[in-house]
């Protein structure tokens, strides 16, 4: 496991919309985002009740202030991009939760790991936290949360559903 997991706003907002944000707690204790990705979390709506309440409980938390100004690649957004730089100065196994398709081919080009919202179901299900990751995936879709079809289906097929 890793020592440090850094979150983007994507799973955070796909978890509260599930009721999952607890599962984040549940499989990695302790979860931080950089500021930017709080700022991602302020301007939506809510934030959810459960990303409060976790930030209250102390294990999500908004690290100090985001990293040394580097030029942002265009096609990231400023949550992906700090989280992306937070991981790669921290000194040690470090893992990144992040959706977007381009900011994951940015992590892995930079030696990270990465997993998604989708990973995170997947992992919640073979930990017993959930019953049913369809029941999850399902749920998702009807919150409007973007998934790809194919990504459900590889990660179904993964977990044996």
């Amino acid at each position: 496991m890793a020592r440090l997991v850094l979150t983007d706003a994507s799973p955070l907002i796909g978890l509260a919309r599930i009721d999952g944000v607890g599962w984040l707690r549940e499989l990695f204790g302790r979860v931080e985002m950089t500021p930017a990705v709080f700022q991602e979390l302020a301007a939506a709506e809510g934030p959810e009740r459960a990303i409060v309440q976790a930030m209250e409980e102390g294990w999500l938390v908004s690290r100090g202030k985001d990293t040394g100004e580097r030029p942002r690649p265009p096609h990231l957004g400023a949550g992906e991009w700090t989280t992306l730089l937070a991981a790669g100065e921290h000194q040690g196994p470090v893992l990144v939760l992040v959706d977007d398709r381009l900011a994951r081919r940015e992590a892995r080009v930079r030696g990270l790991t990465v997993a998604g919202t989708a990973a995170v179901v997947a992992m919640a299900q073979s930990q017993g936290l959930i019953p049913s990751a369809r029941d999850a995936f399902e749920a998702l879709l009807r919150a409007d949360f973007r998934i790809s079809q194919e990504v459900i289906l590889e990660v179904l097929h993964r977990v044996g559903k």
